[in-house]
């Protein structure tokens, strides 16, 4: 039976200093030359997920931003993806602006750029920004508008939690948003993407094109639920946040130790082969 194994990154197939270690690259590695279906989702762009997963040579597509963009991850072409109508994006801008929370925007139009007002950002949201420069999507903005340019796909918020819980129970319903410290820093992250986007719904899409009939899922946070809920099996980590770990089908070692290599190595058999073929054919656009 055709099993895709698919990971969370930070906090799970990342050790804290948030790269994949040359263990984990060099078990994931053998075992999809023996024809394991192993990918990651992540709240990580293209951009930066590659960078942290350096060594990694996986070739099946990499579900990105949450599950709002799905890349192939040899060519980096854009497989498919979930936007906000224009309309849902204005008024979602708008109504934080008036709460003066001033996000970053994220946006495609041929390519992937975040934008946001540098003259109004908080010292937690530029501490954010400067970890990702030099960066090819960086596009700072003089007007509000400008926010808004392109094909919309996700809005992160960065504050004070009192500040932005408010918003979390308003919009929880309507979109799909995420309120959680953010992994590195423990500033509140308040994420908001397309109510029809999930990484559970990009790993359905992905089990579906692949032919894989069982989908085995590793995460850390809360931004997985919904991943374990779609799951057939479910492991967190030992640092996982309670309520994964209640969810889960089992709790594994720590992001530290490897889990989820050493749970691949004892676990995955080569009777679950998949043919170069068949991952290429995955690649294949949608159309």
């Amino acid at each position: 039976m055709k099993t895709l194994f698919l990971s969370d990154l930070d906090g799970t197939l990342l050790r804290s200093d948030a790269k994949t270690s040359p263990f984990t690259n060099q078990v994931i590695n053998e075992l999809t030359e023996q024809g394991l279906l192993f990918s990651y989702a992540t709240a990580r762009s293209y951009l930066t997920a590659c960078k942290a997963t350096a060594g990694l040579t996986a070739r099946i597509p990499l579900i990105t931003y949450n599950g709002t963009l799905v890349r192939d991850n040899v060519s980096g072409k854009l497989l498919f993806s979930q936007f906000f109508s224009f309309k849902e994006a204005k008024e979602l801008l708008a109504v934080l602006l008036e709460n003066e929370i001033f996000p970053i925007v994220y946006a495609y139009d041929g390519q992937e750029h975040f934008s946001y007002l540098p003259e109004e950002i908080n010292k937690r949201t530029e501490a954010f920004l400067s970890k990702r420069r030099p960066d090819v999507r960086d596009r700072p903005v003089l007007k509000k508008e400008q926010l808004l340019e392109g094909e919309v796909f996700y809005f992160t918020c960065i504050d004070e939690k009192e500040k932005l819980e408010p918003l979390f129970e308003r919009y929880r319903k309507q979109f799909h948003c995420f309120l959680q410290p953010e992994i590195y820093s423990g500033d509140f992250l308040f994420e908001v993407i397309p109510q029809e986007a999930s990484k559970a719904q990009a790993a359905l899409q992905l089990k579906e094109r692949l032919g894989a009939q069982r989908l085995v899922a590793f995460g850390d946070g809360e931004n997985d639920l919904d991943l374990f809920q779609a799951a057939d099996e479910a492991y967190a980590v030992s640092n996982a946040s309670e309520k994964l770990k209640t969810a889960a089908t089992a709790v594994i070692g720590s992001n530290n130790e490897d889990a989820v290599a050493h749970w691949l190595l004892e676990h995955f058999t080569t009777d679950l082969e998949t043919t170069e073929s068949e991952v290429r054919l995955c690649m294949t656009p949608e159309k």
